[in-house]
């Protein structure tokens, strides 16, 4: 997000305002501004004016839960401005409400023109994105209707409905059309001297499928005392490092972060849910990979994200190929989206199943969850979705026909289908993409861990020896192939991929990380990788890059190709710890806390590649999430991997 866009963000809601809390609507760029629930943007404008001028940000809005300005008209020194406005607004489940206080700086009585400029759009995301695609939407009416204390703005297409109402208390005096489809509402407000006069706006969405939300609370004072009681709940009982201060700040920004980043969700008897989402603005919703991940990190210390996010996944799983895109019987779910352009087919990720990973993924975590709490009724619960997994890796995946886990680019969806999801993210040292059929080093290793854990389940919860031998046999073989087929001996490191021709994809990246996370390396091997991924054309200072610097293929703004991911680094730091290699992991640890602590003690989606030696502050990415799940949760894993250390 650019500086001047600052997000409100509760469960599947969240609203990017301007420094003066206005939303513009401006199509284009990196992050549009709106209030957006279910992937549509329910508020495309939201302009303050007073005596029919624009105020300026006296102070601006910033960064925090409830968005507080103070706005002035524009005046000098000879004459001060005749009124200040006091600016509040938060966002709850699907609405968004505001507070505006107008006082008079004058002696003598006065009289302003309040007036807010309201509309929506209804634009889906995927229309917002500065990838300039359009999409058709024949037949879509849009209404607007005047209300005794506001205006209701509808959207239809055939069976899809949404409305957003707009609401205050007082009434406005009148509802004015604009000769653009925004409407004005005007409220002419009588000043005493000194005196002050307040308006309550209430903007509520209803979405397509969704019945109307309840009242939501009376003042942006409400919304935000519900939400930090929200997030102290959340935080409740988890023991921060005392030794380790920025850590601890980070471990607890983190946390407060995953309270609001979840979203509903239903499990495989319809029972209601709530699972971390991807991260704003682009992925509020269930992403598997970012789910189970975040649901990995945080489960020492907050085990009920992944009771949560394994039933929601089982509930989407793949029953067959035509259950979505991508799909494969077994499969785990990549995206679920509830957009209007999901809905009619013109994306394809209403249910999308474009991930190699994300199936490993669900049963590294399941295993882990038992492991971890003893509690078995999950694993019970979910025996036939694991066997399905395990089913679709050794089938489908590829592990029994080729060796490995395999993605093929999908057309429409995504070319590139482990984590570094993004065009040409698995390339050679020089840049050149990988092409056929695609082996990513990362997830074997998942595919690995995901075998063993699931013969422990086999053998200890559902009694099947025979399973269980099977499991571990094609461990031991995928782990023996792996290091003779991706292990480069002149880099003494793995290869980030095989090609459809079996030939290493010879770039030298973060993901090699991921192998000591998950154990495919055999020590000696695992040593040599951990100690490489701290050189430095790899370690930034700020944390460990996707690529090594010096290749090619390097670029230190590019999303996958030589940036800094917080989770990715997470991983790796976990997979230090898991080899012996203390010291590394410190390092590792040290680098991401300071970047979050540069940040307000939260760490961002990426960072770019820029070394600390030239750059003493981490300079953002663009086109990040600023609030991200797994970079929320990535905290805990370093306190998992080092301790307060």
């Amino acid at each position: 997000m650019t500086d001047r866009h600052h997000l409100l963000v509760r469960g599947g809601t969240f609203a990017a305002v301007g420094d003066g809390g206005d939303i513009s609507g401006v199509r284009g760029g990196g992050s549009p501004d709106g209030l957006f629930v279910r992937d549509a943007r329910h508020l495309s404008r939201w302009q303050l004016t007073v005596d029919g001028a624009v105020p300026e940000a006296l102070t601006p809005v910033a960064d925090g839960d409830t968005a507080r300005c103070v706005l002035v008209p524009r005046g000098n020194r000879q004459e001060p401005p005749a009124y200040t406005l006091f600016r509040e607004q938060a966002v709850t489940e699907g609405a968004f409400v505001e507070a505006v206080r107008v006082t008079s700086n004058r002696p003598t009585p006065m009289t302003v023109r309040v007036a807010v400029t309201a509309d929506a759009d209804f634009a889906d995301q995927f229309e917002l994105r500065s990838d300039h695609r359009t999409y058709a939407k024949t037949g879509a009416v849009r209404t607007r209707d005047v209300l005794d204390d506001g205006v209701e703005f509808g959207y239809r297409r055939g069976e899809w409905r949404s409305c957003t109402t707009v609401t205050s208390e007082p009434a406005p005096d009148g509802v004015e059309e604009t000769g653009t489809g925004a409407r004005r509402l005007v409220w002419s407000l009588d000043l005493a001297p000194h005196a002050s006069a307040e308006l309550a706006l209430r903007v509520a969405a209803r979405p397509h499928g969704t019945v109307p939300t309840a009242d939501a609370p009376p003042s942006p004072t409400a919304a935000t005392g519900q939400l930090l009681a929200l997030e102290d709940a959340f935080a409740e009982g988890v023991d921060f490092p005392t030794g380790w201060p920025e850590l601890a700040a980070a471990c607890a920004r983190g946390l407060s972060d995953l309270a609001v980043l979840q979203v509903p969700a239903r499990g495989p008897d319809g029972e209601e849910l709530h699972v971390p989402a991807g991260g704003v603005p682009w992925s509020l919703t269930l992403l598997g990979r970012d789910a189970l991940l975040t649901s990995l990190f945080a489960l020492p210390y907050r085990p009920g994200l992944a009771a949560a996010t394994l039933p929601a996944l089982a509930a989407t799983q793949a029953a067959g190929t035509g259950t979505g895109p991508a799909a494969q019987p077994g499969k785990i779910v990549h995206e679920v989206r509830h957009g209007e352009l999901a809905h009619f087919g013109q994306v394809p990720y209403g249910r999308y199943y474009g991930s190699v990973d994300a199936t490993p993924l669900f049963l590294v975590l399941l295993g882990a969850y038992v492991e971890r709490t003893g509690d078995v009724a999950p694993a019970r619960r979910l025996e036939p979705h694991a066997r399905a997994a395990v089913g679709w890796m050794l089938d489908h995946g590829g592990l029994t026909s080729r060796g490995y886990l395999v993605h093929r680019a999908d057309r429409g969806g995504l070319a590139d289908q482990n984590w570094k999801d993004s065009p040409g993210a698995i390339c050679s040292a020089e840049g050149g993409r990988a092409t056929g059929p695609v082996m990513s080093a990362a997830a074997q290793g998942y595919a690995y861990d995901a075998l063993r854990r699931t013969a422990q389940l086999a053998r200890t919860v559902w009694d099947d020896e025979v399973y269980a031998a099977l499991l571990e046999q094609a461990a031991g073989d995928l782990r023996d192939r792996f290091q003779r087929d991706f292990w480069m001996p002149e880099h003494s490191f793995p290869a980030l991929a095989l090609d459809g021709e079996g030939r290493r994809v010879d770039a030298l990246a973060s993901d090699a990380g991921h192998l000591l996370w998950s154990g495919l390396l055999d020590k000696e091997y695992g040593e040599l990788v951990g100690r490489r991924l701290l050189a430095p054309d790899f370690f930034s200072g700020w944390g460990v890059r996707t690529l090594a610097a010096g290749q090619s293929a390097y670029h230190p703004l590019s999303y996958h190709r030589g940036s800094v991911w917080p989770h990715d680094n997470a991983l790796i730091c976990l997979g230090l710890a898991r080899y012996g290699l203390h010291d590394e992991a410190r390092t590792v640890a040290h680098a991401l806390v300071d970047a979050a602590t540069a940040a307000g003690h939260r760490l961002p989606e990426v960072i770019a590649g820029y070394g600390r030696d030239t750059h003493p502050e981490p300079v953002p990415c663009p086109y990040a999430c600023v609030r991200e799940s797994r970079s929320a949760a990535a905290p805990l894993a370093l306190l998992t991997a080092v301790g307060g250390a």
